[in-house]
C-alpha cells in the first residue's frame, strides 16, 4: 500500500524504467532524480502505486511527427528531451497539493498523464489537476490503474468522435436506442471498455470483433453478436448478412480498417485511434455520407469522474490480463506488444 503522504522524508532518487534513447526498443531499471511539484502551478506529486504499458508506445516519440498535428499543444523538443520513462496509466496516492487543490494530500487518484511529461512507471510522478479523478472505492489498486487510457479512448470514440449521445445525458437511452456499434479488437483493453460504455449508453446492439478464445469473455460484458474474425472477416459477414451499422470503432488499422467501411450505413461514422480511416476508404461498396476520423485521446480527468460513477454502480467494471512487480516489466511489455492480452497488463510500482 502506498504510504501515508509526507510520512517520512522523500528519497532523492528513485527507481524508475527508462528508455535509453527514443530509438531504443529496449527498457532498462534505473535511478532517477524523484520529481518535484512545481510551485504556483496545478502540479501534484503522486505516490504511484500501479501502472499499465501501451502497445507501440516506446516508438511514439521517434514518430512524434505523425500526432504533432493532431495534437498541436506538444512541443516536440521538450517531448525528445525529457526523461523516457514509459506507462502513462497509473493508480497512486497524493503526496504534496496545490493550495485548495480538490485532491489534497492523501487523496487515492487514478488518471492518465500527458505524453508532454516523463510516464508514471517510477515511484513518484507528476499529475496535474486537470487530469485527476478520485479511485472508484471499489477498484483495487490494479483495477484503478487499467482504466484511465481505455476509458478516455472508449468515452472519446463513441461520445466525442462516434456521434453517439454521452452515457451520462438524461436523454441517453432515448437517444441510442435502435444504434448498432461494431468494435473491432473488443477484448483488449480499449475494447472491453467501448462494450460497456455503449451498453451503459442504452446503444441497441454492439458487435464485438475478437478471436475465438475470447468469445465468452466479452459476452459476459454484453457484447450481443460476435465475430471470429479468423472465420469470417467484417466485410465478409457483412456482405452475407446484409447487415450494416451506425458507428465502427476500429482498434486495429489496416486490413480491418478497410472492411470497416463496408459495414457502415447511410451517414454512419468508422472510427480509428491507429490510422486516418480517409486515407484506407475503398473506392467502392461504401455507403453514402459516411464519415471517417482518426483521433489521438487526451486525458480529462471529468471523464474519469463520470466512468468511477458507473464503476461503483457495477455497470463497467476492469478487466485485467495479468499483474507483475516492476522487476519483471520486460514480461509484462512483452504480452503488450504480442497483441493478445485480455484486457489491461498492469505493473505494481510500489510492492
Amino acid at each position: 500500500m502506498p504510504p501515508t503522504p509526507l510520512s517520512h522524508p522523500l528519497p532523492q532518487t528513485i527507481k524508475s524504467l527508462l528508455q535509453p534513447d527514443i530509438h531504443s526498443s529496449k527498457l532498462i531499471l534505473a535511478t532517477t532524480p524523484t520529481p518535484v511539484a512545481t510551485p504556483g502551478t496545478t502540479e501534484h506529486l503522486i505516490h504511484v502505486h500501479s501502472t499499465s504499458p501501451c502497445a507501440g508506445e516506446l516508438t511514439w516519440t521517434a514518430n512524434l511527427s505523425a500526432y504533432t498535428s493532431l495534437l498541436p499543444s506538444l512541443s516536440p523538443s521538450s517531448i525528445t528531451s525529457k526523461l523516457q520513462i514509459p506507462c502513462y496509466d497509473l493508480s497512486g496516492t497524493v503526496i504534496t497539493a496545490p493550495p485548495n487543490s480538490p485532491f489534497p494530500p492523501g487523496t487515492e487518484i487514478y488518471t492518465r498523464t500527458s505524453f508532454s511529461r516523463p510516464g508514471n512507471a517510477r515511484a513518484y510522478t507528476i499529475a496535474l489537476t486537470s487530469e485527476l479523478a478520485r479511485k472508484p472505492h471499489n477498484l483495487s489498486w490494479e483495477e484503478a490503474a487499467s482504466i484511465p487510457l481505455s476509458a478516455f479512448t472508449a468515452w472519446q470514440a463513441l461520445y466525442v468522435h462516434g456521434g453517439m449521445r454521452c452515457v451520462y445525458a438524461l436523454d441517453a437511452k432515448i437517444e441510442n436506442e435502435g444504434k448498432t456499434v461494431l468494435i473491432n479488437a473488443a477484448a483488449g483493453g480499449v475494447g472491453t471498455l467501448l462494450v460497456q460504455f455503449a451498453k451503459a449508453g442504452g446503444i441497441s446492439e454492439v458487435i464485438g470483433v475478437c478471436s475465438a478464445g475470447n468469445l465468452e469473455m466479452v459476452k459476459g460484458l454484453g457484447v450481443d453478436v460476435v465475430l471470429d474474425y479468423k472465420r469470417e472477416g467484417v466485410g465478409a459477414w457483412g456482405k452475407r448478412t446484409g447487415r450494416k451499422v451506425d458507428l465502427v470503432v476500429d482498434l486495429l488499422g489496416g486490413e480491418s480498417l478497410v472492411q470497416a467501411w463496408k459495414v457502415v450505413k447511410n451517414g454512419g461514422r468508422v472510427v480509428s485511434v491507429k490510422e486516418d480511416p480517409n486515407r484506407l476508404k475503398p473506392m467502392e461498396g461504401v455507403a453514402d455520407d459516411v464519415e471517417g476520423k482518426f483521433f489521438v485521446m487526451e486525458p480529462e480527468g471529468w471523464q474519469l469522474e463520470e466512468t468511477a460513477k458507473l464503476i461503483e454502480k457495477g455497470q463497467v467494471k476492469a478487466t485485467i490480463d495479468s499483474v507483475w512487480p516492476l522487476r519483471d516489466f520486460e514480461k509484462a511489455f512483452a504480452i503488450v506488444e504480442g497483441g493478445h492480452a485480455r484486457g489491461k497488463v498492469i505493473i505494481n510500482v510500489s510492492e
